[in-house]
This record gives structure tokens, C-alpha cells and sequence, in this order.
């Protein structure tokens, strides 16, 4: 950490349940020189990876759908959330991760896939930076079930739909998962389908 500007003065741990829950104390110099000391929270869960796999031919992509308890608090009906395919980095670097992610959660053994950018989703409170990837499937890598690990409690229902049925999802807010909006646009805006 190079950011002359920022001088972290104490990390406290809240929380190392699930991940980390820190509370950050540190000095900030504000644009006319002066000090402000400020306190934030971060919550560290590691970096992760997402994928969205596309069929050009049958103009089909396979999404997830899981229960996401942060999002049944915050008014979500049935907790249930279609998103993409996605999975923490662990020690693995993230086109390994995603792969066994993939299929882990789908089925689908791919070995060919396209990274497009790294983000940050939620940096106001989240340290994770996510890596979006596109491949294409076909029907002959399927190779089981998917549905996640069972030691990992997933519970995970594989969908194939048809592309412009899942993006018309966006603007019923049946899908409203981050990652997905963005790699269903990207795939749209790239021709990809």
C-alpha cells in the first residue's frame, strides 16, 4: 500500500465468522493538506470469479439460482437469486477457479475461457474484486448434474434459457444479480449472441 495520503493507524477484528469483518482506523489528508481521522468496516472475503456461459448456436446461456440470505433481509420475497455461475478464488488463480467453479455449479467441463475485465462490486464495504470470464458451451460438455458441493451446502438449481427470454429477465427484475446484468449486457453489446 503506497497512497501516501492514507495512514492506517489500528485494524480491529469484528468478526471472523463466516469471512472478516475489520473496523479500520486511519488517517486521510483531505485536498488542502489537512488530517481527518476516519473509522470504516471491511468486510474481507477474498476475491472471486464469475462466468457466464453462452450457446451461440441455440442462443441459450446457463445460469444459477440459490437462496442468498442477505438479499431475503433485505426484502427479496423468497430469497431465491438467478445470477452467474461464481465461486471465491480460494488459493487458486481465477481461470482455475472459475473452471472447477463451473463445473461444480453447472456440470458443464469447459476448457476454453475468455476473461474480460476485474471489478470491484461493492467497494464501499467489501474488499473483494471479482473476475468476469465468457465461454462458450455446448451440450457435450456436460458432464454431471452440477448443483455445487454438498460439504459446501449448495443447493444450487442449473437453468438454460434462452438468451433474449433471460435478458428481458433484467427489465422484469426477475434477474437482479450485479454480475449477471453486467455479463448478460456484455455478451449483448459484444454480438456474442
Amino acid at each position: 500500500m503506497s497512497n501516501k495520503k492514507i495512514r492506517i493507524q489500528k485494524t480491529e477484528v469484528l468478526s471472523d465468522n463466516w469471512y472478516t469483518l475489520n473496523k479500520i482506523t486511519f488517517d486521510f489528508q483531505k485536498e488542502d493538506g489537512s488530517w481527518e481521522t476516519l473509522s470504516r468496516e471491511a468486510y474481507d472475503r477474498g476475491n472471486g470469479a464469475t462466468i457466464l456461459l453462452y450457446n451461440q448456436k441455440n442462443k441459450t446461456v446457463i445460469l444459477t439460482k440459490q437462496f442468498r440470505l442477505p438479499t431475503y433481509v433485505n426484502g427479496n420475497e423468497d430469497g431465491m437469486l438467478i445470477e452467474t455461475c461464481a465461486g471465491l478464488l480460494d488459493k487458486d488463480n481465477a481461470e482455475d477457479c472459475i473452471r472447477k467453479e463451473t463445473e461444480e455449479e453447472t456440470g458443464y467441463k469447459i476448457s476454453k475461457v475468455k476473461k474480460i475485465f476485474e471489478a470491484y462490486m461493492s467497494p464501499g464495504s467489501v474488499t473483494e474484486l471479482v473476475y468476469f470470464f465468457v465461454a462458450e458451451y455446448t451440450k457435450d460438455m456436460k458432464v454431471s448434474e452440477g448443483g455445487g458441493l454438498e460439504e459446501e451446502q449448495e443447493n444450487i438449481q442449473v437453468l438454460e434459457l434462452d438468451f433474449d427470454k433471460a435478458y428481458d429477465m433484467i427489465r422484469s427484475g426477475e434477474i437482479k444479480d450485479g454480475k449477471t446484468i453486467i455479463l448478460m449486457q456484455y455478451v449483448k453489446l459484444q454480438g456474442l449472441i
